[in-house]
């Protein structure tokens, strides 16, 4: 299939939660926002969907919400075509984009009574328990009678995951669901996204930090400049890019001299400990290169080596490697 054509009919029985071919959307003016994107969120993964601020991640969530048309290319959630479908698929979708939009004067719990009404597919007889499901299941129960005016940004952000969760979900879309938390605010929505993935929903979650990503993610994708990178398990992305090595000794001024004749790059000492990039498996001049030969070099030069490996690969590893840029880790 070339780009820009339609998503096929998926085979019975290996339905992904959300899939997109040749997925494009170029503004007037020509901005090219999302190029020809490919993706594949298996069912049941909690899938990251990552990439920098700008790089095309909440237009491509517009596209899949059907909330722009996109200029070519075409995507399915739950196996139907979007747009065309929006009203079988999207009752069974739950989606919090760009942050909740709350009446501040009204309290959490009737915030999610007015979310609920406006909902043609609601059932108002069951509205009641529904919406006292929806706020113990993001542990504000005790809170609910506040109004949202006075909740913490944490406590807004689980207010809009409750009003998401008012009906039952097969998928549930996240766009930055952490942005502007505290510490503490992250790590209970992290904790909220683990159990609803424990429940078989599918969570399709869009952040720009890798280290939120590898902590609750099991699949991901990578995103840069409106085009796919890559895409796989978060343990096959980290898996396919080699971690940094590190050699721990007291003669660290001798220890970089001889690594550097050895090809390793990007060094840095903090102490006694000596990080640097792994040599390519041929120097330049075609010479092989292993980690065995350096830690021998090391002990030839009379380097005291008293620790010598490579860390495990992350997510922020793996980007570098694909895309030769840095990224904003921390937020």
């Amino acid at each position: 299939m070339t780009k820009g054509e339609p998503v096929d009919e998926p085979s019975a029985g290996s339905t992904p939660a959300v899939e997109t071919r040749g997925l494009t959307k170029r503004y007037r003016g020509g901005q090219l926002a999302v190029d020809g994107l490919d993706l594949l969120v298996p069912r049941g993964s909690v899938f990251g969907f990552l990439g920098p601020n700008g790089s095309g991640k909440t237009t491509t969530i517009r596209m899949l919400m059907g909330l722009i048309e996109p200029t070519s290319g075409g995507a399915r959630l739950l196996g139907s075509p979007m747009p065309r479908a929006a009203r079988q698929v999207l009752p069974k979708v739950g989606a919090l984009i760009e942050g909740p939009a709350l009446y501040g004067f009204l309290s959490g719990r009737d915030n999610l009574v007015r979310y609920d009404a406006a909902d043609p597919t609601a059932d108002p007889r069951t509205r009641t328990a529904r919406v006292g499901a929806a706020l113990d299941r993001v542990g504000l129960t005790a809170a609910s009678g506040k109004k949202a005016r006075a909740y913490s940004l944490g406590m807004k952000q689980r207010l809009g995951l409750a009003a998401a969760l008012l009906q039952p979900r097969e998928l549930l879309i996240l766009d930055e669901p952490t942005n502007g938390l505290d510490p503490q605010g992250m790590r209970e929505i992290r904790t909220l996204v683990r159990e609803l993935a424990d429940d078989g929903i599918t969570v399709f979650l869009s952040s720009h930090l890798l280290d939120e990503i590898e902590q609750v993610c099991s699949h991901a994708a990578v995103m840069a400049q409106g085009r796919l990178i890559t895409q796989g398990t978060v343990a096959e992305l980290a898996a396919g890019t080699r971690g940094r090595l590190t050699v721990t000794t007291p003669d660290t001024a001798d220890a970089v001299r001889i690594l550097k004749e050895h090809g390793v790059t990007d060094l840095a000492v903090t102490g006694d400990r000596i990080t640097g990039e792994p040599p390519a498996t041929q120097l330049t001049d075609g010479t092989p290169t292993d980690l065995a030969d350096l830690n021998a070099a090391l002990v030839r030069a009379e380097v005291r080596v008293r620790g010598f490996g490579t860390e495990r690969a992350s997510l922020e590893d793996a980007f570098v490697a694909l895309t030769g840029e840095g990224f904003d880790v921390a937020g």
